[in-house]
């Protein structure tokens, strides 16, 4: 099953799809990598989705990567012993440790690690930034505010420190038992929520000791300003837009998703646009013209998945959201003006030989009549490289470890096949020439560019560079020598 797009489409797993049945058809109809919520469900839950996964990817032949995304520190105030209170603009108010029910002039914020961070002139936001404090005095165990954006809050509603790092691990106690578990369930990727520091990351890669790759989720100012020591960490990156519009003026966040997008590209790591692009097919089965729009500018950007969170969760139109995102890449990839944009973006990199010969590799596929970049690889570098490019050509990834091809389901203009071990690159090339002729991406007539590196089965080796054509001669070979 040939995807005719580069960008690759995540969907998140949930009530609404969790079936084998609806698993497989927002496969077929574009979902590259499932995201399991661990914020919602049991692991039992999880467990059922990944085996559902694994099993289709068993009846189609192809790899499926699998994304579990922890949850992160939940930062809530308590109850109230008279239900919601209405907050008016200008009216004091006090969070405390107090464990008492709330009322219309204080509630219990349970959360010391807040008060130790804040000083005053920070801000608080409660219910996803819809009512807004500031602090006018606080201390160890207390927070005197002031309402600057009224509202009504009630019990257990969340609450964001845009303004300070707070002291608080990104990994609660639950995020390390779902850890563990969706490392020994095989999960291919750990999406890190509450990053706020290159040391949440390193923290979560120690834990996960290689079984799955680590994608930083950046939602916090904190983030996006240590975000060059983050991305140096992280195996990848998910600019999760919902939670950044929340703590950030929500007209900042569009120059910072360019931004965080070219600096992944530029380090070849993948990076996912997240939260909201479809939000309206949740109950709809047309999105809007600035949803699509939304989209569309991500794919401009370079970036290398899009991604359903409650759309194919828990919406009414899982499927028609799959196919809309499809439809979208495809018709953007399609314009012109596409890759003059992607181009121009381009930044040349030749600090090392796998760098030159990926860049050789893009070059000789733009001015010949080269059908794909065949690319094998053992860590998924060597991909990630060759994606950097943006080339105009399909990028095959082959490699002998089914667990690096389904991290690279992830990377841009990626098709992924799994190869035999290999001792030499004349059989390299010949397993190059039959993957690009079985999936379709050069007949007898093509020419394709195959890259390895010798010593075999060594990462980081990639030194070879060869055009080789399609033909039988290859394809019908039985003795790679």
């Amino acid at each position: 099953m040939r995807r005719h797009r580069n960008v690759k489409i995540v969907a998140t797993l949930g009530p609404a799809s969790s079936e084998k049945h609806m698993i497989r058809a927002l496969f077929e109809a574009g979902a590259d990598v499932f995201r399991l919520n661990m914020s919602h469900g049991s692991h039992d839950d999880h467990r059922a989705r990944y085996d559902a996964i694994r099993e289709i990817e068993v009846e189609t032949g192809r790899p499926i990567a699998i994304l579990a995304d922890l949850q992160g520190p939940k930062l809530r105030v308590g109850a109230f012993a008279a239900g919601p209170v209405d907050l008016a603009e200008g009216a004091p108010f006090r969070f405390d440790l107090d464990p008492a029910p709330g009322d219309a002039t204080r509630v219990q914020l349970p959360h010391p690690e807040i008060f130790a961070a804040l000083i005053e002139g920070s801000n608080l936001l409660v219910n996803d930034g819809k009512i807004r404090l500031r602090v006018e005095k606080c201390g160890p165990d207390f927070a005197e505010c002031v309402v600057t954006v009224s509202g009504t809050i009630s019990d257990r509603k969340g609450v964001n420190v845009p303004d300070v790092v707070l002291p608080l691990a990104a990994l609660s106690k639950k995020d390390r038992a779902d850890l563990e578990f969706a490392c020994e369930l095989g999960v291919d990727w750990l999406a890190l929520s509450f990053v706020q520091r290159a040391e949440d990351v390193e923290e979560a890669k120690v834990l996960a000791r290689g079984r799955a790759a680590v994608l930083s989720k950046i939602e916090k100012p904190a983030a996006v300003r240590a975000f060059d020591d983050i991305l140096k960490v992280s195996d990848g990156i998910m600019v999760a837009r919902g939670d950044l519009g929340v703590e950030l003026p929500v007209h900042s966040v569009p120059p910072i998703q360019k931004r965080l997008v070219r600096l992944c590209r530029s380090a070849a790591k993948p990076v996912i646009v997240a939260t909201q692009m479809l939000e309206s097919m949740i109950e709809s089965p047309m999105p809007t013209r600035a949803e699509v729009s939304d989209v569309a500018n991500a794919i401009y950007e370079g970036a290398d998945a899009v991604m359903l969170s409650a759309e194919s969760a828990a919406g009414s139109f899982p499927i028609e959201a799959v196919k809309t995102m499809d439809a979208v890449a495809r018709s953007v990839e399609a314009d012109p003006n596409y890759r003059s944009i992607i181009e121009a973006a381009r930044k040349a990199s030749l600090s090392s030989v796998p760098d030159a010969i990926v860049t050789a590799a893009r070059e000789i596929a733009e001015t010949t009549d080269v059908a794909a970049i065949c690319a094998f690889t053992q860590s998924g570098t060597t991909v990630n490289l060759v994606a950097r490019e943006r080339p105009r050509v399909p990028i095959l990834a082959l490699s002998p470890e089914e667990s690096v091809l389904r991290r690279m389901c992830l990377t841009w203009g990626t098709h992924c096949v799994i190869t035999p071990r290999l001792s030499r690159f004349k059989e390299a090339v010949v397993n190059a020439t039959r993957a690009a002729r079985k999936f379709g991406f050069a007949d007898e007539s093509r020419k394709i560019v195959v890259m390895a590196g010798v010593p075999f089965n060594v990462a980081g080796t990639t030194n070879i560079l060869r055009i080789a054509p399609c033909d039988d001669r290859l394809i019908f070979a039985t003795d790679p020598e």
